[in-house]
């Protein structure tokens, strides 16, 4: 049955991800390092993770299946995700695909380089309302996609 994993620790859409998942009638597991609040729901599952720097990512690699949903700004995760059947999708709505996670990667590790040699400073921009409008419509896709071609009701 299809799944909604969310890398949770700085995801801002979580609020999208709940209101969606209700609709469809999906589990989601939220991953963090730390406990957080989640809403009160059966089919909405924290799941605190102890260990390494990586280890929420492990925990989600180890754990999704073929046509489930990840919800997360790591690329790195992304990549993984993406290699074990996954759909994934980041916070601005942008999907992470087969055809893009190279350049994603990419561009990862070039910004990484130019801000340790101090050319660039700061991360991602804040989340602006037409990128919540634009994940909210995405993440609606990618499940109605996912329905139609696996049956999934």
């Amino acid at each position: 049955m299809l799944h909604i994993f969310v890398d949770a620790d700085a995801c801002p859409v979580k609020p999208e991800v709940y209101r969606v998942a209700s609709r469809y009638r999906l589990d989601v597991t939220l991953v963090a390092n730390s406990w957080m609040r989640v809403p009160n729901e059966l089919w909405i599952a924290l799941e605190v993770v102890e260990g390494g720097f990586d280890a929420a990512d492990d925990w989600i690699v180890e754990h999704v299946q073929p046509h489930d949903i990840v919800v997360t700004a790591d690329i790195p995760l992304a990549s993984r995700c993406l290699k074990e059947g996954a759909r994934v999708i980041g916070p601005t709505g942008k999907p992470f695909t087969e055809n893009n996670i190279g350049q994603a990667v990419a561009t990862r590790n070039l910004l990484s380089s130019l801000r340790s040699a101090g050319e660039i400073a700061g991360g991602p921009l804040p989340l602006k309302m037409r990128d919540r409008s634009r994940f909210l419509q995405q993440f609606d896709e990618v499940i109605q996609t996912i329905r139609r071609k696996h049956l999934i009701a």
